[in-house]
């Protein structure tokens, strides 16, 4: 039965799109909408009241979420996000010292292919490598100061948005993947060991955690 009076918003929508919804658990499409409360006659809508807040609603579940819910990536593209970053360690810590080493290449390579890169091999990487760090230009070998300019602004990139929408044991992992590669020709460089600080402070751990995660690396057969 419909009431005599009452108060509901009328919305009108500003943007489309997609977005994680909280309610369906999911990816899905929404509206960014802005309304204002009026009050109904016969649910017919006869006097302004105030605004409003803008509120994104999911056109499945119909619920209305704040603005904030599309901080959160979607599905597809927090895949894209953990795709990217793990190229980025594999490159950073191949440019560390790990390069002259085939058991690192062949790690690095192992990192590529498990983040989505079936197809990349090491000429790929490698190819990547050098337009990154200049590595391989004139047949020179990388230098052993770590990662240059550009992979620390790709490392950045890939890893500082990625890290509030991981749980620590998926950023410790990552940092791990990266230590793994590393240790497949013997002990840290010094270079090795600044591009896994870096990834740990790209990341959002603790130097301590770090520290420790590194060292039982070491002890750990992989």
């Amino acid at each position: 039965m419909t009431r005599l009076w009452g108060v509901r918003p009328k919305w009108r929508t500003d943007v489309l799109g997609d977005f994680f919804c909280p309610g369906c658990g999911g990816d899905r499409n929404y509206r960014r909408q802005h309304g204002r409360r009026w009050l109904r006659l016969l649910d017919l809508p006869l006097l302004p009241l105030s605004g409003v807040l803008t509120s994104v609603q999911c056109t499945n579940c119909r619920g209305r979420y704040g603005l904030e819910s599309l901080e959160q990536p979607t599905s597809v593209r927090l895949t894209g996000m953990l795709r990217d970053a793990q190229y980025s360690i594999a490159l950073a810590l191949l440019a560390a010292g790990g390069a002259g080493s085939a058991a690192a290449r062949a790690e690095a390579c192992e990192l590529v292919r498990a983040a989505g890169f079936e197809d990349c091999g090491e000429m790929q990487v490698l190819a990547a490598l050098a337009a990154l760090s200049g590595y391989g230009e004139e047949g020179e070998e990388p230098a052993d100061s770590g990662p240059g300019a550009g992979l620390m602004v790709e490392l950045h990139a890939a890893l500082e948005p990625l890290a509030p929408h991981l749980a620590q044991q998926g950023r410790e992992r990552l940092l791990l993947q990266g230590a793994r590669i590393a240790l497949a020709d013997g002990r840290y460089q010094p270079a090795e060991r600044t591009a896994l600080a870096a990834v740990g402070s790209c990341l959002r751990l603790p130097e301590d955690v770090v520290t420790g995660l590194l060292e039982a690396a070491t002890r750990t057969s992989h």
